[in-house]
C-alpha cells in the first residue's frame, strides 16, 4: 500500500460498507486527513467549519487534550479486561456518571454504542415488566434510535422501511410527535391541550400489555423538535399511571447539548432509564451508556439479567468519560451553549426573514434545525421521506453541496438541515457558518412556488 490519496478512497470504497446508503453512491469518500477545533481538512488541505459536530456527537471539539490524555493513560496501563472484573476506570465512571445523571439513575451498563445503550434499555424492560404479561414498545414517528432489531423496530423514519418485516422486532407501535410546526393533529399550542401526549394515554389504555415507551426528549436527526413545557412531563406522568416504563434516548441530546447536561434536564424531567453515547466521550472513543433506577436494578438481584458483550465496560472505550465530564466543566460548555445558542437562533431567524425557502427554524442551546419548504404558506416540503426512501435527489442535498463549497459541513436529512456545531464554537465561527447558509438557499430559493 502506497498510502496514496487515490489508493486510500479505492480501498475504503472496495472493502467497507457504506452505510445508509446503496453501495453504488459509496465509490468517492471524502478523504479527511486532519481534525481540530471546530474544524477538519481533506486531502488538498481545504478546512471545513463542522458545522454539525460530525454526527451530533463532537461536543468537545477535535484535539481535546486532556480526552487524549485519558485515553493514552489507560491505553498504557489496561487496554482491555473482561468485564467480569472490577477495574478503576470503570468505578471512576461511575461515580462520576450517577452525580450527573437525573436523579434516581443509579445503576449502569456500558456498551459501545448508543444503538446497542437502547437496544439494552429495550431488553431491561422487557425483562422487567415480563411478570405482568407486558412487551409492547411506544415510540414516535419521527424518532432514530439506532440499527439493531429492536433500536431499528423503534425508529420511525425511511430507514425502518428498508429492513421490515423480518429484521425487526414486532412488538412497537408509533405514537404522533409533537412536532408544533406540522402538528399531525393540526391544532395550535397551546390551545391544543398538548393532545399528541393525551392521545399515549389513549393508545396504552387501547393497546394493553404496554411495557415501555421510549423518547428522544429532544427529536434529534429528524428535525430537532423541541417539545413545550408540558409535554415531557405529561409523557412521563401518563407513563408513571399505566405502569409503563419511561426511557429517555439521549445520545444525541445529551451532554451540553441542550445547555444542561441532559435534555430532560431543561424541564425536570427524570425517566426510569436513560441512554446515551456521543458526547460522553466527545467521541473520542465509542461509549454508550443505559442508566436505570435502583427499583429496576433490585429486579435483577434475584432474576437473571440476560444481557452482556465482550466489549461491555471496556476500559478504553470507558477511559475519556471523567476527563470530558471535567473539560465540560472547565470550559464552562453549557454556558457557552446557551449563549452561543441564543445566538445562533438569532441568525437562523434572520435567514427565515429573508430566504422563502425557509419554513421554519426551532432549536435549545447548540441544536437547531432549519427547515426548507417550497410553499411557505402551504408547508409544502420540497421532498418526502418516500423521496429519500428512492434515493432520489433532495433539495437539502444541494444546499448542503453549495455549503460545502463555502467551507461548511452540515448534516440534513428529506427538508431540514442539523446545526449543531462543537460546543466550544465562537460568534466568529457561527458568523462563517450562518453567511455560507445566506449563500446557499439562494438554490432552495429559486424552485419555491410564487
Amino acid at each position: 500500500m502506497s498510502g496514496q490519496p487515490d489508493e486510500i478512497v479505492e480501498l475504503v470504497s472496495k472493502y467497507t460498507y457504506g452505510t445508509w446508503r446503496a453501495q453504488k453512491g459509496w465509490k468517492k469518500p471524502p478523504h479527511i486527513v486532519d481534525a481540530e477545533g471546530v474544524y477538519f481538512t481533506d486531502v488538498t488541505g481545504r478546512k471545513l467549519l463542522d458545522f454539525s459536530s460530525q454526527l451530533m456527537c463532537s461536543n468537545l471539539g477535535h484535539k481535546n487534550k486532556a480526552v487524549i490524555d485519558a485515553i493514552i493513560e489507560q491505553a498504557k496501563k489496561m487496554p482491555y479486561i473482561s468485564p467480569a472484573y472490577a477495574v478503576e476506570v470503570r468505578a471512576r465512571v461511575s461515580k462520576a456518571l450517577v452525580e450527573i445523571l437525573p436523579q434516581g439513575l443509579e445503576k449502569i451498563f456500558y456498551s459501545t454504542s448508543g444503538t446497542e445503550a437502547n437496544e439494552a434499555a429495550l431488553k431491561i424492560v422487557m425483562m422487567y415488566q415480563k411478570p405482568r404479561g407486558a412487551y409492547k414498545i411506544i415510540s414516535r414517528y419521527h424518532s432514530y434510535h439506532g440499527s439493531t432489531m429492536g433500536s431499528i423496530a423503534c425508529t420511525g423514519d425511511p430507514r425502518r422501511w428498508f429492513i421490515e418485516p423480518t429484521g425487526k422486532i414486532s412488538s412497537v407501535i408509533f405514537a404522533p410527535d409533537c412536532y408544533c410546526y406540522r402538528c399531525p393533529f393540526k391544532q395550535e399550542y397551546p390551545d391544543c391541550g398538548i393532545t399528541c401526549a393525551e392521545y399515549v394515554d389513549y393508545m396504552i389504555k387501547n393497546e394493553a400489555n404496554v411495557a415501555g415507551i421510549i423518547v428522544e426528549p429532544v427529536v434529534g436527526t429528524n428535525g430537532v423538535l423541541v417539545p413545550v413545557k408540558e409535554y415531557l412531563p405529561r409523557l412521563k406522568q401518563i407513563a408513571e399511571e399505566n405502569n409503563v416504563i419511561f426511557i429517555a434516548d439521549e445520545v444525541m441530546s445529551g451532554w451540553g447539548r441542550t445547555g444542561n447536561w441532559f435534555a430532560v434536564d431543561n424541564w425536570g424531567v427524570k425517566p426510569d432509564i436513560l441512554t446515551t453515547a456521543k458526547g460522553s466521550t466527545g467521541a473520542y472513543t465509542p461509549l454508550g451508556i443505559t442508566a436505570t433506577t435502583r427499583k429496576i436494578a433490585e429486579y435483577f438481584e434475584e432474576n437473571y439479567f440476560a444481557h452482556g458483550h465482550t466489549y461491555e465496560a471496556h476500559p478504553l472505550a470507558m477511559a475519556p468519560v471523567v476527563a470530558a465530564i471535567n473539560e465540560y466543566r472547565r470550559l464552562n460548555l453549557f454556558e457557552n451553549a446557551k449563549k452561543m445558542g441564543e445566538y445562533l437562533g438569532k441568525r437562523l431567524n434572520e435567514l427565515k426573514d429573508r430566504h422563502a425557502s425557509v419554513g421554519d427554524v426551532r432549536g435549545i442551546g447548540l441544536f437547531w434545525a432549519l427547515e426548507i419548504v417550497k410553499n411557505r404558506k402551504t408547508k409544502k416540503p420540497f421532498n418526502t421521506r418516500a423521496d429519500k426512501a428512492a434515493g432520489l435527489p433532495l433539495m437539502v442535498d444541494k444546499v448542503a453541496a453549495e455549503l460545502n463549497k463555502r467551507g461548511v459541513s452540515i448534516s440534513s436529512w428529506i427538508s431540514h438541515f442539523v446545526i449543531a456545531p462543537p460546543l466550544i464554537v465562537n460568534k466568529e465561527q457561527i458568523d462563517f457558518g450562518v453567511d455560507a447558509f445566506d449563500e446557499a438557499l439562494k438554490v432552495a430559493d429559486a424552485e419555491v412556488e410564487k
